[in-house]
């Protein structure tokens, strides 16, 4: 299966993205280097859309949970929506939740982009 990651809006504090497809150890590096070419040293918010995320394994919560300590580093913040069933389950199983920010819909994590955004 492939991964497809679309940027939806990049800005020098804030990133966010939609995932489709699978994201897993073959994908994974397809991710963490998409990352390392857009999170830059003054991005405090990544934004993940995963609606379209059908499957998650261990590589790919690496590249997460690499994410979160990056920008927690910083002060800064990961934030999902969207996320399918099976996707959630398996970061509750790994108990990632609590470190990430996490929104039923789009227009949720729209209004609290634009929050962050605008007390920068």
């Amino acid at each position: 299966m492939t991964l497809q990651i679309d940027i939806l809006e990049h800005s020098e504090t804030s990133l966010k993205l939609a995932l489709a497809g699978s994201l897993d150890s073959e994908t994974a590096p397809q991710l963490e280097q998409s990352l390392i070419e857009t999170v830059g040293p003054d991005t405090h918010l990544v934004a993940f859309d995963l609606q379209h995320l059908n499957y998650i394994s261990s590589a790919g919560l690496r590249v997460f949970f690499a994410t979160v300590k990056k920008l927690k580093s910083r002060g800064g913040r990961v934030a999902v929506s969207h996320m399918q069933p099976g996707v959630k389950k398996v970061f509750e199983i790994v108990k990632a939740l609590p470190d990430l920010s996490v929104f039923a819909s789009m227009e949720e994590l729209d209004e609290y982009l634009a929050g962050f955004q605008t007390s920068r």
